[in-house]
């Protein structure tokens, strides 16, 4: 073959290994053993799984989704996880993409047991480093007569295209190039001297499998695929082939989407003389309109989305897990819809997911969010909220121990009232801006009523005569709290001003956030101080 490949143009590989060396029969034997070490040819080894997503953008939440189902069933059966990456899609490719997949998934606690960034039996991980590994491949599908050179340029095949759709015919490739060499191709129109190589799919091939979540499924009749680019990379169809059976992959569980390739890649295992793994194709998520959920259409589809909205990682495990899953279940046989990632993968069973493409409902996440918040140890929480309060500015990139105390104590006071992290810093900023540098709302302002003043003088009055000077042992304790500021202000505005709960306070809480919403306003007012309080309900009173 190493003759053929100068006089067919077969591109050569980017490490620029000849096809003659390439076609090594003990090469392939050497890695086909490897994977047999992992997993016998019978499926009776370890249960390992894989993901593959390819670094074009920002990582798609999809991705979290199929690696947590992977995940899930992997840890349960006590086998291996991989993460590859499969960059051969150079026009798309993103350079950045890759750290962003390690981050988003390591934040999520999806970790993998192989993977490029920590290595592994089966090393390399990335697709663009094994380009040697799929050529010997390539050649045997050639020498068997199960694949062709094809010549045909891109004008020509989009120009086919073009009369197929016109006049209505089945798309796919018409053959032009099968049975004929380089030279009797070249006298023809259309003709490129780069080939790529396709597939030649038979008559009889097998469109019903075994899928581990659907059963029995039928796929429509492929194309004749290319599975070596003209730049030398190979498809996706024919490397997730190769590498899913050298690294001993035993269960392939991926979207819907891949079912229509399913024939595809079994044609391959029948032909190359390998074992296919069992496939599991997922539901597809989609938006509420039932359409795929996309990264052009739907920012929730970046993966990187949720934590800059304020999502926790446990939250958005959980929700992806709902999606396609039943609820966990009590002693009582009821309903558990929160749960953790161990707790799902305890009792996790391909038998009840639910085939139909689940849509992705935002409100059921927030919810969840919120009740993840409410769970956190007060320490975690306030923890949480820094990277937010920094990235917003109301704290600087390192905090004094002054700061992260008076951050915990307001952290509690807003854990019950929050649903989203990014929700935090317009509460958390009033504790920590100058008092004459506190801004007043417009909509604050505007909601005050014709008594603000008597109530924001009354206020002054009754707060400052409570001492605030620090008593006890260590002089900790002090009559500047939220009890004794409570009682005095309803003494005097309730009581001596006959104004109603829930109106006598507005002003005050006006003056002390600058807010119509703010954190409970006792306990403000004993976080900020009497000093920082008198200074902003005074500053509100002179403004009226």
């Amino acid at each position: 073959m190493s003759d053929n490949s100068s006089s067919t143009g077969m591109p050569s590989s980017p490490a620029s290994t000849p096809v003659s060396d390439a076609l090594d029969p003990t090469q392939v034997e050497v890695r086909t053993e490897a994977a047999q070490r992992v997993s016998t040819s019978d499926g009776s080894g370890p249960v390992r799984t894989r993901v593959a997503p390819s670094p074009t953008g920002d990582p798609h939440v999809g991705t979290a989704y199929m690696s947590l189902f992977n995940l899930a069933f992997t840890r349960q059966q006590g086998g291996q996880f991989v993460l590859r990456v499969e960059d051969t899609d150079r026009v798309r490719f993103r350079e950045d993409s890759e750290a962003q997949l390690y981050d988003t998934l390591a934040w999520l606690g999806l970790h993998w047991d192989e993977g490029p960034d920590i290595g592994g039996p089966f090393a390399p991980y990335r697709q663009s480093e094994r380009l040697d590994t799929y050529r010997p491949y390539v050649e045997r599908l050639i020498e068997s007569g199960h694949a062709y050179y094809c010549w045909c340029s891109r004008e020509r095949l989009d120009q086919m295209r073009e009369v197929q759709q016109k006049t209505k015919q089945p798309t796919g490739y018409d053959r032009l190039c099968v049975g004929k060499t380089r030279e009797e191709r070249a006298a023809l129109p259309g003709f490129t001297e780069t080939p790529v190589v396709r597939m030649l799919i038979p008559e009889d091939v097998p469109l019903v499998f075994d899928d581990v979540i659907r059963g029995k499924v039928s796929a429509p009749r492929p194309d004749d695929q290319v599975i070596l680019k003209a730049d030398g990379f190979p498809t996706y169809h024919l490397a997730v082939v190769v590498d899913d059976h050298l690294m001993g992959i035993t269960h392939v569980v991926r979207g819907e989407e891949w079912i229509s390739s399913t024939p595809k890649h079994i044609l391959l295992y029948r032909w190359l003389g390998l074992t296919p793994p069992k496939f599991a194709h997922m539901p597809l998520l989609r938006n509420t309109d039932k359409s795929k959920i996309s990264k052009r259409k739907n920012p929730a589809a970046r993966l990187t989305w949720f934590r800059e909205q304020g999502y926790l990682p446990e939250a958005l495990v959980n929700f992806l897990a709902l999606l396609a899953y039943p609820p966990q279940q009590d002693a009582e046989g009821a309903d558990v819809e929160v749960f953790t990632f161990e707790d799902f993968s305890a009792t996790f069973d391909w038998a009840k997911v639910n085939p139909i493409g689940p849509i992705f409902d935002l409100k059921k996440l927030d919810w969840l969010n919120g009740v993840y918040i409410r769970s956190l140890d007060l320490g975690d929480f306030a923890g949480r909220l820094l990277p937010y309060l920094v990235d917003a500015g109301v704290l600087g990139e390192t905090q004094s121990l002054g700061e992260l105390a008076r951050l915990k104590a307001i952290a509690e006071l807003i854990q019950t009232r929050i649903a989203l992290l990014t929700e935090a810093p317009a509460l958390v900023r009033p504790f920590f801006v100058a008092d004459d540098e506190l801004v007043i709302d417009d909509d604050a302002r505007a909601q005050l009523k014709d008594d603000a003043p008597a109530v924001l003088d009354a206020a002054l009055k009754v707060l400052g005569d409570i001492d605030d000077q620090g008593t006890g042992l260590l002089g900790s304790d002090s009559d500047w709290n939220a009890a004794r500021i409570e009682e005095s202000l309803r003494t005097a505005i309730v009581e001596g001003l006959g104004i109603k709960p829930r109106f006598a306070f507005g002003p005050l809480r006006t003056a002390v956030s600058g807010a119509r919403i703010s954190p409970p306003l006792f306990e403000s007012m004993e976080i900020l101080g009497k000093t920082s309080t008198l200074a902003r309900l005074g500053s509100l009173r002179d403004s009226l």
